[in-house]
């Protein structure tokens, strides 16, 4: 018996799915990218899905219902930018356990409402089903983006330039914060003697609780007629989608440790908890940023673009993929973000 975790998530992605055969004209791209491709006219339609699991993805200690339905509706919207895409709908299945009030779940469908507004979404379905492990929440969005405009992780070409959308590791440390605090909490035989001590940590706490799905930079990228030749949102750590978008383009790639984007509250965190910041940048995931790359020639262009950042270039294959220290020292890039199993 082959054991799930020999295989990693998306080795068992690529183990169940590899042998599928497309049957219909209509599908465009199946699975191995950040959303599937539907071709129904003068547009593509762009689908994806995403489930978040209580005790795995989530703890509802230090979670609030309405932002983690702010949040559950925001990764998937995020998989459909980093496909150059506009999301347009989603559905929502739940599956919910007794624990959970009609008030609690309208809270969650609160956020859920708040995020398809901020983003000019519908909602427009789904499914719900009572659980026997607590919370389960399943959504999939759909979106759409013009015909070539797609954009996929396959792309990449030798001197390329990878940019990167807003900061790093912001909400990794957002969640040390979340978890010590738990900690303390659990420890204190008096619940009602314990404050939480959130104090000069606003930002990075809202990078893990409430996230961003970067729709400006697309806009942005429009305005000023960039297509990205391959792009990924980060969700499980800058190294892993690197790595990604390089097997899949089959090339290499040098990131440079000076050029990653930082905020001082990461920074500082980082600090406080012995962490190395390069670490909580490369590797701490849920960022929900877009990385991508670009042509050299548009380096000019690109850095006109709002709050991304240029941090490395794509390379030959045999160059490997690997980070420049700023001591000049490279190291290979290995991906040690969230694993699903």
């Amino acid at each position: 018996m082959t054991q799930i975790s020999e295989l990693g998530e998306f080795g068992l992605i690529k183990h169940l799915t590899e042998a599928i055969e497309i049957h219909n004209s209509e599908t465009v791209k199946g699975v191995g990218d950040d959303a599937a491709i539907l071709e129904y006219g003068k547009q593509q339609t762009l689908v994806t899905t995403d489930l978040l699991l209580e005790g795995v993805h989530f703890d509802l200690t230090y979670v609030p219902l309405k932002h983690l339905g702010y949040k559950a509706v925001m990764v998937n919207l995020s998989d459909i930018y980093a496909m150059n895409g506009t999301p347009k709908q989603i559905t929502v299945s739940l599956g919910i356990s007794k624990k959970f009030s009609v008030e609690d779940i309208e809270q969650l469908y609160a956020g859920m409402i708040a995020a398809c507004d901020a983003h000019g979404v519908d909602l427009v379905g789904g499914d719900t089903c009572s659980s026997l492990t607590g919370l389960t929440i399943s959504i999939t969005a759909l979106g759409s983006v013009d015909k070539g405009k797609a954009v996929y992780r396959s792309g990449a070409k030798e001197n390329d330039l990878i940019c990167v959308s807003g900061d790093l590791g912001a909400a990794y440390m957002g969640l040390q914060i979340l978890e010590r605090e738990k900690a303390v909490f659990r420890n204190t035989k008096k619940a009602e003697d314990v404050q939480p001590d959130f104090a000069g940590r606003e930002y990075i706490l809202q990078r893990q609780l409430k996230p961003e799905a970067r729709m400006d930079v697309i806009r942005h990228l429009a305005e000023k007629g960039i297509v990205p030749t391959s792009m990924m949102d980060i969700s499980d750590g800058l190294s892993s989608e690197l790595i990604h978008i390089c097997k899949a383009s089959g090339v290499g790639c040098r990131v440079f440790e000076d050029r990653l984007p930082i905020d001082y509250q990461t920074a500082a965190t980082a600090e406080e908890f012995n962490i190395p910041l390069v670490t909580a940048a490369m590797n701490g995931g849920e960022d929900y940023e877009l990385l991508f790359t670009v042509p050299l020639e548009l380096h000019d262009l690109v850095e006109q673009v709002e709050d991304v950042h240029l941090i490395g270039h794509i390379c030959k294959a045999d160059q490997g993929m690997n980070l420049v220290t700023r001591q000049g020292q490279e190291f290979a890039l290995k991906a040690q973000g969230f694993t699903a199993f």
